[in-house]
């Protein structure tokens, strides 16, 4: 970074913990561009809510050549994760700026089409294998459109493919035409 990182506190004390998970997260920005220019991070305690506590609000502004950066939505009850949320947009924000640099358009995999072969006994988690034999895994936030409860053995669905650590996956399940009526 071109210049020092900022961070601002609004309605809450400063805390050096926070600051320096702040500071960890926004040296990390830097392995997807080396010229950020600046970061600013606010970090705001709201009012109270009637309905839950007071949740915390995190704006990251960064200015890189070309580009002005901002997230300012990332909200939640404890601030790590009002962080961690914050810092993975400007993060996805940074790399899509870069590949416009680069005259790169981001390419999405074609998607796959699909039957949902199994659902795990806690339902948890569905199966899918394509026609080619192939087998991919989704869960309850991989289900675009519909609840996974009304997933069912036998439904036809398309999704995008992606590798994950636990081995095929499948991504934005939809149940495309064959929706639910």
């Amino acid at each position: 970074m071109k210049q020092p990182l900022q961070i601002q506190f609004l309605g809450m004390d400063p805390s050096e913990a926070v600051e320096s998970a702040v500071r960890e997260k926004a040296s990390r920005l830097d392995r997807f561009c080396t010229d950020i220019m600046s970061c600013r991070v606010s970090i705001e305690q709201m009012h109270k809510h009637q309905h839950q506590g007071r949740p915390f609000a995190v704006r990251i502004d960064v200015t890189m050549p070309g580009h002005e950066l901002t997230v300012d939505r990332m909200q939640d009850e404890d601030v790590y994760v009002a962080l961690r949320d914050a810092f993975d947009g400007i993060k996805r924000q940074i790399e899509d700026a870069v590949q416009r640099n680069r005259g790169q358009e981001k390419l999405h995999p074609p998607p796959l089409h699909g039957e949902v072969v199994r659902i795990d006994d806690k339902g948890r988690c569905g199966f899918i294998q394509t026609p080619d034999g192939d087998e991919y895994w989704f869960g309850h936030d991989n289900v675009a459109d519909v609840p996974f409860e009304h997933v069912e053995v036998g439904t036809q669905v398309q999704f995008i493919p992606d590798l994950a650590a636990q081995g095929r996956q499948a991504k934005r399940v939809s149940l495309g035409k064959h929706r639910f009526g």
